[in-house]
């Protein structure tokens, strides 16, 4: 009994394992892939809840300017980010393949703009490898994993990281 403590304790083998499976990008890797601000990024696929065409946004007074707005999904309010400008580029220019991703991470639902979707991967866990730190503590890093696909860079982004936290710039839709 005390052997088994310690090593629950200490993180055994079927812990750590249990642990791997938290992490939705160190078991199933399947992701949707898209272009925003001429780069290729990604996000775990289970966080997808759809894909809309493109709807001009109801600014919101005082928002950051990655926030376009809202936008009505069947009745419910969603909140609309240009995902370039909360990267840190360029803000997107509108295009008729622009789409509205439709991210769900827990309770928060957001819209994310972006240039266009690419496909659905599955990278093998081998291929996906750490994003360097430079200058942004891990916690904060938006880009969690990156992999290559012919010569593009994708990088996986943290919805979690990604999403706003304040106050009214998220929405509990009903399912």
């Amino acid at each position: 009994m005390t052997e088994l403590a310690q090593e629950t304790s200490q993180g055994s083998a079927p812990a750590r394992i249990a642990d791997q499976t938290k992490d939705p990008i160190a078991t199933s890797a399947e992701l949707l892939t898209f272009q925003c601000g001429g780069r290729g990024y990604a996000v775990d696929i289970m966080t997808v809840r759809e894909i809309r065409s493109w709807s001009q946004p109801t600014p919101l007074p005082h928002a950051p300017p990655y926030m376009l707005g809202m936008v009505n999904l069947r009745g419910s309010v969603l909140p609309v980010m240009d995902l370039a400008q909360r990267l840190g580029q360029a803000p997107t220019s509108e295009s008729a393949r622009n789409v509205i991703i439709v991210i769900q991470q827990g309770s928060r639902v957001h819209g994310l703009l972006v240039d266009a979707v690419s496909d659905i991967v599955h990278p093998s866990v081998d291929q996906l490898q750490d994003v360097p730190r430079v200058g942004v503590e891990a916690t904060d890093a938006m880009a969690e994993k990156l992999f290559v696909v012919d010569d593009d860079m994708i990088q996986v982004l943290s919805v979690d990281n990604l999403l706003p936290l304040r106050p009214g710039m998220s929405e509990d839709l009903p399912r």
